[in-house]
């Protein structure tokens, strides 16, 4: 969740440090910190707030000196942000400096025992118990991987640490468990990161850490041991996407310009299965035999990804005539519930490290299922361990609030829904060919939308003030409500509650007050004059209607208060085009309350604890 960089080499570390941080930036953080190692001392500058504050305080690093470093940006989960509990955290005679990502379960039982051994404690954090940790294991083995190793036995959680050792000058160790660390090598300088975008600008050279694996950095070289310190070979990869792709390319915000690049990011999705008119998924460990032998599917997310797999739960069933649960990562981790052994697991995050879904996927796998991961970060935790994996093409996803990805998510799921009806015998050749029509079509009605957007920026004007909204739908438009409520409340923080439309009158309908946003989704035909009569219930209690229906549904055309037509498609694939109105009406509202939009309170863009 947190921003973290290490650095040895022969530049000043401190600027290094702070442009890379300032690349994590999008993930969310309350708090920011660097530490130089420079002639047997380190040095700590930290604080809360923005990294523009440790910036001004330390004069863009030159008050820093040194060539060796670590940073961070921290979320906090283990006291308040604070200037105290900010990262870095050091031991007590700062022999070992450290920044953490992640949870240490078992800190109050770790800060008893060290403090039966003289050590005090200065801050909330669970960070400090593992530091003095390894400090303490450092006193005894007197190397740092002997440390290291012996405190990783010790502490139960999650994390990802990257260490400094005052008596090892021009050298960054690091250690990760579920959570992601990378290494970089360049010409003479070595990199530790938490994402591959904070070192992009360095180092195309990357090798990807395993769990239970530690790291050493030197001046250009970098070496890997397992959790018992012997020595490991990594292959290095090379990261080919385009460093371009992290700038806002004249948009206002990342948002906006991910919400005009989910276009292209479903045309490639779908294009990275789609082969000489079929669709092929035998890359992705679905053979025709694998198919047909599945009987049951369970799809797990969180978040958003949560919500591109209620779409994919209607969609599936309905066109390949297969059970399917959606599940919430969080909750299926913990149920107790028989599972079928011929069942299909596909485990759906963005950023690939969600912790919730890597949790419930473990779970899956340890009962036998098989699971398929559809993620966006290659090489990312969930990808690597999951039995196959489909990559979305979204390329890097900035701001917080998910848009192309979940846009990529989808048209994913239609690739496999459509493979499994045809597979499985429930469509013929011709009723295949006209649903791959259909999803092929999508980038370019995608992009009709976006011209139409200006319409809803005035409508967001409305709601400035407001405090409640209500989001209504059926069937696959209960799903998209659910995707567009959440993009109202991340990041305009308004109040919003999606509703499946049947449900209005068992209660929330005594909510409704008079100028209340009711948005309504009816892009399902054979559902509109039910929700039609949903949305007049509101409207007739005060509510302002706002609807998001394809352009040859006439129902509430005089009734509703505004209406956004998208462009007719099959009725499966419309989450791709009745999100988007959703999604602009959530950033206009958020831009109209002068709210920061790519980076809103509280959240984070890869969610690592639990």
């Amino acid at each position: 969740m947190c921003g973290i960089l290490g650095y040895t080499g022969d530049r000043q570390a401190s600027g290094i440090l702070l442009a890379g941080l300032a690349r994590l930036e999008y993930r969310g953080y309350d708090s920011a910190g660097i530490a130089i190692l420079n002639d047997g001392k380190i040095k700590v500058a930290k604080n809360k707030g923005r990294l523009k504050v440790l910036e001004d305080r330390i004069n863009a690093g030159e008050e820093v000196s040194g060539t060796c470093g670590i940073g961070h940006t921290r979320w906090a989960t283990h006291g308040e942000p604070s200037d105290v509990n900010a990262h870095p955290l050091w031991s007590d005679d700062m022999a070992v400096v450290a920044v953490h990502n992640g949870i240490v379960e078992n800190y109050r039982e770790i800060r008893k025992m060290l403090g039966e051994h003289g050590y005090t404690f200065y801050s909330q954090t669970d960070t400090e118990a593992a530091v003095k940790l390894i400090d303490f294991y450092y006193k005894q083995e007197k190397t740092p991987l002997r440390a290291i190793t012996q405190a990783i036995k010790k502490i139960e959680g999650s994390y990802c640490f990257v260490l400094l050792f005052k008596d090892f000058p021009n050298e960054v160790w690091g250690a990760r468990k579920d959570l992601p660390l990378i290494a970089g090598q360049g010409k003479g300088e070595s990199f530790l990161a938490s994402d591959v975008s904070a070192i992009l600008q360095d180092t195309r050279q990357v090798y990807y850490l395993d769990n239970m694996e530690i790291v050493q950095l030197k001046k250009g070289s970098v070496r890997f041991f397992d959790g018992e310190g012997y020595a490991t070979h990594k292959e290095i990869s090379e990261v080919t996407w385009d460093a371009n792709a992290a700038e806002k390319g004249g948009f206002e915000h990342f948002m906006m310009k991910e919400i005009h690049e989910q276009a292209r990011a479903v045309k490639d999705t779908f294009g990275a299965v789609y082969h000489s008119g079929k669709i092929d998924l035998t890359e992705k460990g679905l053979s025709d035999e694998a198919i047909k032998s599945v009987s049951q599917i369970y799809i797990v997310a969180c978040g958003s990804a949560y919500h591109a797999g209620a779409v994919a739960q209607y969609v599936i069933e309905d066109l390949a005539k297969i059970p399917v649960r959606i599940e919430m990562a969080s909750e299926f981790r913990y149920r107790d519930m028989p599972m079928d052994k011929n069942a299909l697991a596909i485990i759906i995050s963005q950023s690939g490290e969600t912790a919730d879904t890597l949790a419930a996927m473990r779970r899956a796998k340890e009962n036998g299922i098989k699971t398929l991961a559809i993620v966006n970060v290659v090489g990312s935790t969930i990808a690597r361990e999951a039995d196959s994996v489909f990559y979305t093409m979204a390329g890097p996803e900035i701001a917080v609030a998910t848009t192309k990805a979940y846009s990529a998510q989808l048209v994913a799921c239609y690739a496999i829904a459509v493979k499994f009806a045809k597979v499985r015998g429930v469509i013929d050749d011709s009723e295949c060919e006209r649903l791959i029509a259909e999803i092929q079509k999508l980038p370019e009605k995608i992009d009709e939308i976006l011209d139409e957007k200006g319409s809803l920026e005035a409508i967001a004007h409305r709601f400035i003030n407001a405090r409640n909204a209500f989001y209504l739908g059926r069937n696959i438009d209960y799903a998209v409500a659910m995707e567009g409520s959440l993009k109202m409340k991340e990041i305009s923080y308004l109040h919003s509650e999606a509703i499946a439309a049947g449900e209005m009158k068992h209660g929330p309908i005594s909510l409704i007050e008079k100028g209340m946003l009711v948005a309504g989704v009816m892009t399902q035909k054979n559902l509109y004059q039910k929700m039609a009569s949903n949305m007049l219930e509101a409207r007739s209690r005060g509510g302002f209607l706002l609807i998001v229906s394809p352009r040859d549904c006439d129902y509430l055309k005089d009734e509703a208060d505004f209406v956004f037509h998208v462009p007719e498609t099959d009725g499966h694939f419309t989450a791709s085009l009745a999100v988007i109105p959703l999604q602009l009406l959530g950033y206009y509202v958020a831009v109209a309350r002068k709210l920061d939009v790519d980076k809103p309170r509280n959240l984070a863009k890869s969610v690592t604890v639990e």
